[in-house]
């Protein structure tokens, strides 16, 4: 792909693994939670771990997958304070910051766009002060639906007045990247190196991406070529 940025008026961002390490929310889900609940009802972290992880891909693709009120009633355990004990490992990925500065510089829409509940978003951000960067911030519960659903895109637009043909959009999920290139998004970036502690691995549908700082051209110009290989992408000179 060559990404033209005078092509480009609006870049719709992801947050969890796609600007921000996803390590912690792996960490949290899968050992963290389940430690918790083994603990609160005296069973083995084994038996813990598989009942939860079971019960949590129950609700992929759903907006309870990331609600935290939900999750809260449904393990007994007050998920928000829970988070607040691994904070720590709360990151933002290399060169998301450059990226952002280059897209307010040259004056481009910027918009943050998760499936994340607005509790999880109150922390992160928090965490991370990158929301000032962002023309504003819309969760999927917002819209009504993940952005799983292919009718998100479109409904999406009652907050963000967008041209699909003129949008660049990151995220580190192809099934969310395929509902937008349903939609028409024409710009999508694949972001591989989701978590710290993953191995990158290329998308076979998506330009594939490690880190955004890719995407910014040679000082002066405004095209970049990217080719998929390994996550690594080559700038037009």
């Amino acid at each position: 792909m060559i990404l033209e940025w005078h092509d480009v008026d609006t870049v719709l961002l992801d947050m969890d693994g796609t600007l921000l390490d996803r390590h912690f929310d792996d960490h949290f889900w899968l050992e963290h939670v389940p430690k918790r609940w083994a603990a609160k009802n005296r069973v083995p972290l084994k038996l813990a771990q598989e009942q939860l992880h079971a019960l949590f891909r129950s609700q992929e693709q759903t907006l309870n997958w990331t609600n935290l009120d939900y999750w809260s009633d449904r393990l007994g355990l007050d998920i928000p304070l829970l988070k607040l004990e691994v904070e720590h490992l709360i990151a933002v990925h290399p060169g998301v910051v450059e990226f952002l500065a280059y897209c307010r510089q040259h004056g481009k829409q910027l918009w943050l766009v998760t499936n994340a509940h607005s509790k999880t978003l109150d922390l992160k951000l928090k965490k991370t002060r990158i929301g000032h960067w962002f023309d504003g911030v819309v969760s999927a519960h917002q819209v009504g639906l993940p952005k799983e659903d292919s009718r998100f895109w479109g409904e999406l637009q009652r907050f963000v007045r967008y041209d699909p043909d003129r949008t660049m959009l990151g995220e580190d999920s192809e099934t969310n990247l395929h509902t937008a290139q349903e939609y028409g998004i024409r710009y999508l970036f694949y972001i591989s190196h989701y978590s710290s502690t993953c191995t990158p691995v290329v998308s076979d549908s998506f330009v594939t991406l490690d880190y955004f700082s890719r995407l910014i051209p040679v000082e002066g110009q405004s095209t970049v070529r990217i080719a998929s290989s390994g996550g690594l992408c080559s700038h037009v000179i």
